[in-house]
């Protein structure tokens, strides 16, 4: 039998803005869950730049500093150490980035496989050797935490079908967790006066009406393609432009060289395509309430979120038709093949256009939001440590 009281580790080293989507689910499972369970105690593993991020007056959760990188050769050799120290019954590991030699009993939450089903020399900085090197090790890191985990959490049917095929376990081993969405109009409004100046002054936003993308540059986003369609559709609704929230990184300034960017804005388009980078909720909610549209062009995902945020503000969704996107969207989105640029055209034009399909993607999207909670998320989570902390 389990012990009364457990003690739980959750490696938080993605918590929070600088894990971008990964610090999305990080800290809404951290959060939700220190509130929900009563009884276990728990070790929150930080790096330095979020250690201050996360707080807590709870007497049975306890920060630990471990400021080791992501994917590195530390990660491997010395996390193990923090989390022996810790004396651990349980740790969760939000990514497959598990270490080999991980000392206690451990799930973890594979959340797509981009690194085996969509490898690319684009996706990395490194030089091409050292790159197939990399790509090499972290298939194996992830096959081994897959192996090695008492169960694997995942987000969508899509990706746990993708790693019973890919690793031939057991689909008991694997669990289903939709991930949640945040509720951003909950947060306080920030002084109108102050929004204006952030729009004119920091965002560079001109006026409406503009399509929106919250997310990453990485290749598989495909937005390459997506500022290729909109130079057409510009060319016929000039006062047209285009917003890619994202936090600076190689990948967006790669991708503002590549559409012949100057600052913030598109040379050689008919309208402007607008880098704000990375953007607080506060502000985030503003860009999302005053779009026309949300556009999502990814080749692959395994779950998708950002969509999923822009119905819950009422904004129409248009989105790739690839991998999971249908099954998390349902029916509250107008869907495209990413692959044929024409499509994405007709696609995109008809949402802007259409007031009544816009009305009914706009209801179809709230009720589709719905279907998916942290707090669920996290209570499904909690009994998958629970499930395992009874067996002895």
């Amino acid at each position: 039998m389990s012990k009364e009281v457990n003690r739980i580790g959750i490696d938080a080293r993605f918590y929070g803005p600088i894990g971008k989507g990964l610090g999305r689910y990080t800290q809404e499972i951290v959060d939700n869950i220190i509130k929900l369970d009563l009884a276990n105690e728990y070790v929150i593993f930080l790096r330095k730049e979020n250690f201050n991020s996360f707080s807590c007056n709870n007497a049975r959760v306890k920060k630990v500093l471990a400021d080791i990188k992501w994917y590195g050769l530390a990660e491997q050799i010395i996390l193990p150490f923090y989390i022996w120290r810790e004396r651990l019954d349980l740790i969760h590991f939000p990514h497959f980035n598990v270490p080999v030699l991980c000392p206690v009993k451990f799930i973890v939450t594979i959340h797509d496989l981009i690194l085996i089903k969509y490898p690319t020399q684009r996706a990395t900085t490194l030089a091409p050797l050292i790159y197939k090197i990399k790509n090499f090790f972290y298939k194996i890191v992830i096959a081994l935490a897959v192996k090695r985990a008492r169960l694997v959490l995942t987000v969508s049917e899509y990706t746990k079908k993708d790693i019973i095929r890919q690793f031939k376990v057991d689909e008991r081993k694997i669990i289903v967790t939709y991930e949640g969405v945040a509720d951003l109009r909950e947060t306080p409004h920030p002084n109108p006066l102050l929004i204006k100046e952030r729009e004119h002054e920091e965002y560079g936003l001109i006026k409406q009406p503009y399509l929106l993308y919250v997310g990453n540059a990485y290749p598989h986003k495909n937005l390459e393609s997506l500022i290729r369609v909109y130079s057409e559709i510009c060319r016929e609704m000039k006062n047209l432009s285009l917003v890619l929230v994202g936090k600076e990184d190689y990948f967006y300034s790669r991708l503002k060289e590549q559409a012949c960017l100057t600052g913030r804005q598109a040379k050689n388009l008919g309208g402007a395509v607008i880098f704000p980078g990375y953007v607080p909720d506060d502000d985030l909610k503003i860009l999302y309430s005053r779009a026309r549209a949300y556009v999502f062009p990814s080749l692959y995902e395994g779950f998708g979120l950002p969509p999923l945020e822009a119905m819950a503000f009422g904004l129409p969704v248009v989105s790739s038709n690839k991998t999971c996107l249908s099954e998390i969207l349902g029916e509250a989105a107008l869907y495209f093949n990413p692959d044929d640029e024409a499509d994405m055209k007709v696609k995109i034009k008809r949402v802007i256009k259409d007031e009544n399909l816009r009305a009914d993607l706009i209801k179809r999207g709230y009720e589709q939001v719905k279907k998916y909670s942290w707090s669920e998320c996290a209570e499904k989570t909690l009994a998958v440590y629970e499930n395992i902390l009874k067996i002895t």
